[in-house]
């Protein structure tokens, strides 16, 4: 499988599961809290931007850029994604209108209302759940039940079913 494959993949897959919880692992006193998040997009470089909540302390007094963990997952959605690398928290207004691939709805809310955050993904594990193939699973159910019922019966049992017959 190609780079440009595992790409297309990894954007299809969040925007599939699109939920996450979100760990932030920097070592500072001051650190975004374990929150859920929607991813908003995965841009052309496999960068995934969310929102988080804004602290109630002051998102200045926070490291810009630090080490995450994510793990996606979507009830009914076979399938989750754990990705790790470095999140960076995009709070500069000068620096928000200057991109031009994210919505000017998404900017406001960045600038005016929650912490915009986009994640540089360095590791990726994906895991899908093992699939039970339903005859084998039938049919052991069906074995189990002909043993039970029409196997001979151990020696020590034909004395208690001889017993009955006399």
């Amino acid at each position: 499988m190609t780079t440009d494959n595992h790409l297309k993949f990894l954007q299809e897959k969040v925007m599939e599961l699109r939920s996450a919880l979100f760990f932030s692992m920097s070592d500072a006193v001051l650190k975004l809290p374990t929150t859920i998040i929607t991813a908003i997009k995965v841009d052309e470089i496999g960068q995934v931007w969310f929102f988080v909540n804004k602290p109630k302390q002051n998102i200045q007094e926070f490291d810009r850029e630090f080490p995450y963990r994510a793990e996606f997952f979507k009830k009914g959605v076979e399938g989750q994604l754990k990705i790790s690398g470095r999140a960076t928290i995009m709070n500069d207004p000068e620096e928000l209108n200057g991109l031009v691939d994210i919505s000017d709805e998404i900017k406001r809310k960045a600038i005016n209302d929650l912490v915009l955050v986009k994640v540089k993904i360095q590791q990726v594990e994906y895991f899908e759940p093992r699939r039970v193939n339903e005859y084998n699973w039938l049919q052991g159910i069906g074995n189990k039940l002909y043993h039970m019922f029409f196997e001979p019966q151990p020696q020590h049992g034909y004395a208690f079913y001889k017993q009955l017959s006399q």
